[in-house]
């Protein structure tokens, strides 16, 4: 397979998956917003996701005044062209590169995402209201798990597979450990608020931001404590946004694309793995869960660029 297919394919899912995550944030937030605690602060409330996704530079390039409001994040974070990371930038890159891969992926896949990208594009040339913004969200979430039950149900298990595989769950990884390192920064401190309906509320949207409300309470019958949430976003090899799921399913798809065993791709996912093996959730709070979910991030860094450098940059069997 030509690297630049690989790339594309792993490229294509990564920017679905971040626009999916993106949509996730924000849906939850607007939510919130209604419900909020009356002392809590609009700027209180929306500057977590600049965080989030790492826009705060870009939001103060944007806005240099500095004031955080609802209309300007979700203006931000979902249809401003001039920032990278928007909702609607990730879904024109997603297309575009399913575009070029057009002849590795399914027919019904790229009818999909084809026709998702000219609906976000009419729907997101006027301004978006934050009372409709949760309605747009939904259909974001809805066209991205119908892309990915397409890729799932039509698509060969083949290389392609794999580095669609791939992309999806190295975005996943980075935006889970991102929303339960910050959504857990902003709990942790007001012990006051512990057991009261609102942490109750809290902790419930950091699970709802992350599809897992639900199964959590399946699994916990005690109500949420931040040692089982730690437990269940982090360890927990059967929720699919864990990041043990992530990690251990980016290694069954290198395998289907057959990277070599002593590259720095290998490498880079075994310190993954080793940082995930052995703990406790216990241990990870005592350690200190931002240092720990700092330091997943570091390594899912330098498996992103062993991935660019090993993969992408070289050549892949004989056809380029």
């Amino acid at each position: 397979m030509l690297s630049r297919i690989g790339e594309s394919l792993y490229w294509m899912t990564r920017y679905l998956e971040r626009a999916d995550g993106t949509a996730r944030i924000l849906d939850i937030n607007v939510v919130y917003m209604l419900e909020a605690d009356e002392g809590t602060t609009e700027e209180g409330q929306w500057r977590p996701l600049l965080s989030i996704v790492e826009g705060d530079d870009a939001y103060g390039g944007r806005y240099p005044d500095g004031v955080i409001t609802v209309q300007r994040v979700i203006h931000f974070l979902t249809q401003d062209k001039a920032n990278p990371g928007s909702l609607y930038n990730s879904l024109r890159m997603a297309r575009e590169n399913a575009r070029v891969v057009r002849d590795r992926i399914s027919n019904e896949m790229w009818e999909a995402i084809n026709q998702f990208w000219l609906e976000v594009d009419k729907h997101l040339k006027t301004a978006l209201q934050p009372w409709r913004a949760a309605e747009f969200y939904s259909y974001v979430h809805r066209e991205v798990a119908l892309f990915f039950g397409l890729t799932q149900s039509t698509m060969i298990r083949g290389e392609a597979y794999g580095f669609t595989v791939l992309g999806s769950l190295l975005e996943r990884a980075d935006m889970t450990a991102r929303i339960l390192d910050v959504r857990y920064h902003l709990l942790l401190p007001d012990v006051a608020l512990v057991g009261s309906p609102l942490d109750y509320y809290q902790w419930g949207a950091l699970l709802k931001s992350l599809s897992g409300f639900e199964a959590y309470r399946r699994r916990y019958h005690g109500g949420i404590r931040p040692i089982d949430v730690v437990e269940f976003v982090v360890l927990n090899p059967d929720f699919p946004r864990s990041l043990a799921y992530c990690v251990e399913n980016m290694d069954r798809a290198l395998a289907r694309i057959g990277v070599p065993p002593e590259g720095a791709v290998e490498g880079a996912l075994t310190a993954l793995r080793a940082h995930l093996a052995g703990t406790s959730p216990r241990e990870i709070l005592d350690q200190g869960l931002h240092e720990y979910l700092e330091c997943f991030l570091i390594l899912l860094a330098r498996l992103a660029d062993a991935l660019q450098a090993d993969l992408f940059e070289a050549h892949l069997g004989d056809g380029e």
